[in-house]
């Protein structure tokens, strides 16, 4: 936190998420840091935002008592409530509890809840503290949707050229608002804090817990044994991918150096589409049937980019692969996804082309690949994108993304597809 300070002095936008377990103290930290960043800097305009409204009154009302003592005002003089902010009322004190500003300086600290109200604010430093209630939003799409376009639209438009950004939560569920944000800013630094520690650490053993003062190990083993396992990975372990990757189990996948020189291999190009440049990618899964029954990984290739972008990629990796490569690609609904898979047909003449509706959902589509990855019967070649297949085996079906999985289950599909004339 320090050197977030310090890089936030600099003007270098800084970008900090910090995840750890419940009852640990989160809050009662991050309101400390505002203090502590308010008395070096009053001129700093803060916004903090929770998911409960009764959790901002109350950061508001411990700031302004901290604000108070005589030993804040002793390291930080600088740094007083603005008179406006404290009314006597029939011999009782009122507080302000939604906004403290600092006497003769530009700076304030204003507090709301996620999805609520900020517009005309500006900001420097913004602060999300648990943006997401409990499971039951977390499970909700509709919830992280808002609250996903709440974070872009309402929140990020506050910040001034050189805001900073400090997010301290448990994690709920792998596509949560700050999961999101993670996967589309790589340049935030994330800090996870498992309730246990999981390897040895600088100041702790593995198998040590986080705050023992507080959390002794006998009381977390006590709510791990009430807990299903994805739950406590999830939320005291920081661990949301493992709680929500149960159809498949990329352990079992087996990678490979090299692609085998074997007569007979089967392969298919299963393509995933998408035509946008900030939003889904478009997938393209290059699987082969092996003789002896498995299935092999050969090649992914993921793009965000245009219809145009997108066609010329589509067209690019036929050439690469290869007319022995069939390639499936999918046929929208309506008479527009039918002129889209008659022209990517026409542009890809001279190669074996296949195009479909999609049948079923996403999990039903995959539930048969899956399988065979699940037993040991998919071999990878070792290559760049297998980190990102595996990140988003784990997270599916959950996860932000699932272009890949698309993909594959198509290719899959196609591949025991002998009928249809696809294979001749």
């Amino acid at each position: 936190m320090q050197k977030f300070y310090d890089d936030l002095q600099a003007g270098k936008r800084p970008k900090l998420v910090i995840q750890a377990p419940p009852q640990h103290g989160k809050s009662v930290q991050i309101i400390d840091f505002i203090a502590w960043v308010a008395g070096h800097n009053p001129d700093y305009r803060t916004i903090y935002t929770s998911f409960s409204e009764r959790l901002g009154i109350r950061a508001n009302l411990r700031l302004q008592r901290l604000y108070d003592t005589p030993l804040y005002q002793a390291i930080f003089p600088a740094t007083r409530i603005n008179a406006a902010n404290v009314t006597t009322l029939a011999g009782r004190t009122l507080r302000n509890r939604e906004i403290i500003e600092y006497e003769g300086r530009e700076g304030y600290f204003r507090n709301t809840t996620v999805r609520g109200s900020i517009t005309g604010e500006s900001l420097d430093l913004g602060v999300i503290d648990d943006p997401i209630k409990g499971r039951e939003e977390a499970q909700s799409e509709t919830i992280r949707d808002k609250t996903w376009d709440w974070l872009l639209d309402d929140f990020f438009t506050r910040f001034s050229e050189n805001a900073g950004f400090l997010s301290i939560l448990t994690r709920w569920h792998v596509d949560d608002p700050i999961g999101r944000l993670i996967q589309h800013l790589p340049e935030i630094k994330v800090v996870s804090y498992p309730a246990i520690a999981e390897q040895d650490e600088e100041y702790r053993k593995q198998g040590e817990p986080l705050f023992p003062e507080l959390k002794s190990l006998e009381f977390l083993f006590e709510r791990k044994a009430l807990m299903f396992e994805g739950a406590w990975q999830a939320l005291y372990q920081q661990h949301p991918t493992v709680a929500e990757g149960e159809l498949f189990k990329p352990d079992a996948l087996f990678a490979i150096d090299a692609l085998p020189v074997l007569d007979g291999i089967r392969w298919v190009r299963g393509w995933d589409l998408a035509s946008t440049t900030t939003g889904d990618y478009t997938a393209g899964a290059k699987l082969g049937k092996l003789p002896d029954g498995r299935f092999l990984i050969a090649d992914l290739v993921r793009l965000r980019g245009g219809p145009d972008e997108r066609d010329a990629a589509i067209q690019n990796t036929a050439a690469r692969d290869g007319r022995s490569v069939r390639v499936s690609i999918p046929q929208d609904p309506g008479q527009a996804g039918k002129t889209q898979a008659l022209y990517l047909t026409r542009a890809l003449t001279g190669y074996r082309v296949k195009t479909s509706p999609e049948t079923g959902d996403k999990v039903t589509r995959a539930e048969p690949f899956a399988a065979q990855v699940n037993v040991g019967n998919v071999l990878m070649l070792r290559a760049g994108w297998n980190d990102k297949l595996i990140d988003e085996m784990r997270m599916f079906p959950n996860g932000a993304h699932d272009d890949q999985i698309d993909a594959l289950s198509r290719a899959f599909s196609e591949l025991l597809n002998k009928g249809g004339g696809f294979f001749g």
